[in-house]
């Protein structure tokens, strides 16, 4: 595939959802944007940052051939972007917002007190947070009810997760609308039924890298080799199964209530001997010291290749089981 291919088309679901003004021109703000452009959305990008126009088609243009593999049209990809950095002018007629600001709750609580200022009572407004609930960012709010948390995980573009997590205020219709935009954009949107810190994604990620963590302080393994075992064992496992279907069927006939008869006493016990450490000044240090050891000398954008490349072969083989 090449740069060639037919131009970005915008689905009839997909119609009523355009513009997207895209807040945070970050990691996961470029990503939004060129999935968003790939699919046809007329895409406004805002960033107080001075280098925005160059870091946003930059990192675009990184993105595309991933975005080719996908099977997504890239030609004239970024006919429709259009990088403000103006706030006001970003968001006026928007039909949907895509924040993705810094992970401070002060921060985001002004910056939607603005954004409601600009934007129609109509507009979508979704936050990309990986932690902070609703609740809490639409605290000084007017009209809260039409904020929520629209948390993708990391890159956007390639992984189909997207957690959504209504706040209090979240109405039932905001919650519908959000679950329509995603899913036109062809997301696994999930709605969580309930506020909690870290959402689910990231609860499991961080008890597993804190196990991972304890086991390269105790010597057990180092982390390029902890790294080897999570991606051709469980990684693989739960890549196709996740970890609840994976010991249903370890139980056999009898499923997963014969699992935990068995097996669970044996995990429990486990639980408790599971490690505990403090991300403090000396494990940072070693932690950094392996990083460096096992991946510094190779270009970051070499190691997000490798990533995407891997990462594209396992959603290959899922879409093809599911056609």
């Amino acid at each position: 595939m090449n740069e060639n291919m037919n131009s970005p088309r915008l689905s009839e679901d997909l119609q009523k959802f355009s513009p997207v003004t895209v807040i945070g021109a970050g990691v996961i703000g470029i990503s939004w944007t060129a999935y968003f452009l790939a699919k046809g959305l007329e895409v406004r990008v805002n960033d107080v940052r001075p280098d925005l126009e160059e870091v946003v088609h930059t990192g675009i243009k990184r993105i595309i051939p991933s975005l080719q593999k996908l099977g997504l049209p890239t030609k004239g990809l970024t006919d429709r972007l259009t990088i403000e950095g103006n706030l006001e002018r970003a968001l006026v007629g928007a039909a949907v917002v895509q924040e993705n600001g810094p992970e401070r709750l002060d921060f985001k609580q002004e910056l939607y007190v603005m954004i409601e200022r600009f934007v129609s009572k109509d507009t979508l407004l979704l936050s990309s947070s990986s932690g902070l609930k609703a609740s809490e960012i639409a605290g000084k709010m007017e009209y809260p009810e039409r904020m929520l948390i629209g948390h993708p995980f990391n890159p956007p573009h390639l992984v189909p997760l997207v957690e959504i997590v209504p706040g209090r205020s979240t109405a039932s219709s905001t919650v519908e609308k959000a679950v329509n935009f995603y899913e036109a954009l062809g997301k696994n949107a999930l709605v969580l039924k309930k506020e909690m810190d870290g959402f689910v994604a990231n609860r499991l990620q961080s008890a597993l890298f804190r196990e991972a963590v304890h086991l390269v302080l105790e010597g057990v393994v180092s982390m390029d080799e902890l790294d080897e075992i999570v991606t051709s064992s469980i990684g693989l496992r739960w890549a196709a199964g996740g970890p609840f279907l994976t010991f249903h069927l370890g139980g056999g006939k009898g499923g997963l209530p014969a699992f935990l008869k068995h097996l669970g006493p044996g995990m429990n016990v486990l639980w408790e001997h599971l490690g505990k450490p403090h991300l403090d000044e000396g494990t940072i240090q070693l932690l950094s010291e392996q990083a460096i050891s096992f991946y510094g000398a190779i270009e970051q954008n070499q190691l997000e290749e490798k990533r995407d490349s891997r990462q594209l072969y396992v959603l290959d083989a899922f879409n093809e089981k599911n056609k």
